[in-house]
């Protein structure tokens, strides 16, 4: 199995320097990973190192509480877009799919996908802060929302464990036959649990162990 093409090298910590960023970009041409995960404000700098690669660039909108309106994370998804994104993770309002807000969900989801300009859109449930239930009903509104994926967690989350193999399957027994995508992200820290994400359904793992993964 070739995880190097499962993998999103992630650097999304507030204090990254451009020193670790180019270091994330190079192992990333080196072990020919899917994609780095960046925040926006680094996306022009990931696209220009990363030109003359395969790599995509994945950026994160309303990260990472997804409390931002709908119009500023549409406003985000522009902006990452013009400044050549590939692919956009958006963090859910938790809050309002706990209050069963159902068409402010999908309609947020809805209005972020028609911003990416049919680049592919992941949906983060923060698994960490959901029921069962709630996992499964965000990732119906995912499907709703014509969303691409859906991924786990942020991994900022005080205390929280990130992505479950369980919950991972869960997600995808209820998104798969609709076409849709699981991304494993939030802890995922070496080779074995990679492999079980994998197992569970995942088809992109998001890490910031992916050289250690590899290896």
């Amino acid at each position: 199995m070739e995880l190097n093409k499962y993998i999103e090298h992630t650097l999304l910590k507030q204090d990254a320097t451009k020193e670790e960023l180019i270091k994330l970009f190079d192992e990333a041409r080196k072990y020919k990973f899917l994609g780095v995960c960046v925040n926006p404000v680094n996306v022009k700098f990931a696209k220009e190192h990363l030109k003359d690669s395969d790599v995509k660039v994945v950026t994160v909108v309303g990260f990472p509480l997804g409390q931002s309106t709908t119009e500023v994370k549409v406003l985000e998804t522009i902006d990452a877009v013009k400044n050549g994104a590939d692919e956009i993770d958006m963090v859910i309002n938790v809050g309002k799919l706990k209050d069963k807000e159902i068409d402010y969900i999908v309609n947020e989801i809805a209005s972020i996908k028609g911003a990416t300009q049919g680049r592919n859109l992941k949906v983060i449930l923060e698994t960490d802060l959901l029921t069962k239930e709630e996992i499964k009903l965000a990732s119906e509104l995912c499907v709703k929302g014509e969303a691409d994926f859906v991924k786990t967690s942020t991994g900022f989350v005080k205390n929280g464990v990130g992505a479950k193999a369980e919950d991972v399957k869960l997600m995808y027994d209820t998104v798969h036959s609709a076409g849709l995508g699981v991304k494993a992200s939030g802890g995922v820290r070496d080779k074995e649990a990679a492999l079980k994400m994998i197992e569970a359904g995942a088809i992109r793992i998001g890490t910031s162990s992916g050289v250690k993964i590899c290896e």
